[in-house]
């Protein structure tokens, strides 16, 4: 797995963007890793390494949102074994949250969940990408920021 993150880095902006974008689905995958090679070993702009990395990253949550989307109860009831009484009680309980929850899809193991579960509840796809959008940034500038300025 480290040599397909690593041999990604060889590919500069766009390995970096297919690396963010795989990181924020489902897929097993860390884009730090081909994010801090390049700040290091590279004449990678720095803000342009975050740019290519917040969009790439929000750009595979919204996928995971996509899929979310086209979620049916159904699927729930028979794969997940969940009524669709409880599904319709945990709805009205967390659909007030769901759309500041998009703001925390970068953290790792829960993210994309988080952006299956907003996709599910059909938050609006504008509000849902700026936040999704943010959270992805603000992961960016803490990871530069812990890795180029503070070491």
């Amino acid at each position: 797995m480290e040599e397909a993150l690593l041999s990604l880095a060889t590919y500069g902006y766009l390995g970096l963007f297919v690396a963010s974008f795989l990181a924020a689905t489902v897929l097993p995958f860390s884009s730090e890793i081909v994010f801090t090679t390049l700040l290091y070993t590279s004449n990678c702009n720095v803000w342009g390494l975050v740019c290519v990395g917040t969009l790439g990253n929000t750009l595979g949550a919204l996928t995971c949102y996509a899929l979310g989307r086209m979620g049916k109860i159904e699927w729930i009831e028979k794969y997940l074994r969940v009524s669709k009484e409880d599904i319709n009680k945990w709805n009205e309980r967390i659909k007030k949250y769901a759309l500041a929850a998009s703001f925390f899809t970068f953290v790792p193991l829960i993210g994309d969940i988080i952006a299956v579960c907003v996709g599910y509840l059909r938050t609006p796809l504008p509000q849902t990408a700026f936040f999704i959008f943010l959270g992805k940034l603000s992961r960016y500038l803490a990871w530069v920021f812990l890795t180029y300025w503070i070491w």
